[in-house]
């Protein structure tokens, strides 16, 4: 598998915005970076530190953005990317998948069609962050089978 952002027609003019609470700090300026140098266009939701803060905060404004369509997708990091996955799929129209692995990245996207990726900080490595964010992202929902199942997610 490829570490690079390597399907242009996915990516071109992609925005995406990016959240954490501290303990996904470090992760969220690292994938930033990652992101701005294939020349994403990355909407910096928060935090700005590694000082303690409530991950819901950062969590609502990320989905938010994807929600209003500011933003095509969003990536959510915390300790263990549970509580922004449950954070931001109380919002209508999201779909956030907590992934620790490349393979669940590429499912949550082709059969899901998620468009926020969360990631548990203090469970993976940067560079396995970095391979799940690029397979996120470079995978397309197939739609066929899994566009009906998708439409049942919404129930209210």
């Amino acid at each position: 598998m490829s570490n690079k952002l390597d399907r242009p027609q996915i990516l071109k003019q992609m925005k995406l915005s990016i959240g954490s609470d501290h303990a996904g700090y470090q992760y969220k300026e690292l994938i930033s970076n990652m992101l701005k140098e294939k020349g994403i266009l990355v909407v910096d939701k928060g935090t700005h530190t590694e000082e303690s803060v409530d991950y819901p905060d950062y969590a609502h404004e990320v989905a938010r953005s994807v929600e209003s369509k500011e933003t095509e997708f969003g990536i959510l990091i915390c300790g263990s990317g549970i509580g922004v996955s449950i954070s931001a799929n109380k919002h209508t129209g999201i779909r956030a998948a907590l992934c620790w692995k490349v393979e669940l990245a590429e499912l949550s996207r082709r059969h899901n069609n998620a468009n926020i990726l969360c990631l548990p900080a203090r469970f993976i490595s940067e560079e396995l962050a970095i391979k799940i964010v690029t397979a996120f992202l470079n995978t397309q929902f197939e739609g066929g089978r899994h566009e009906k199942r998708v439409n049942k997610i919404e129930v209210i």
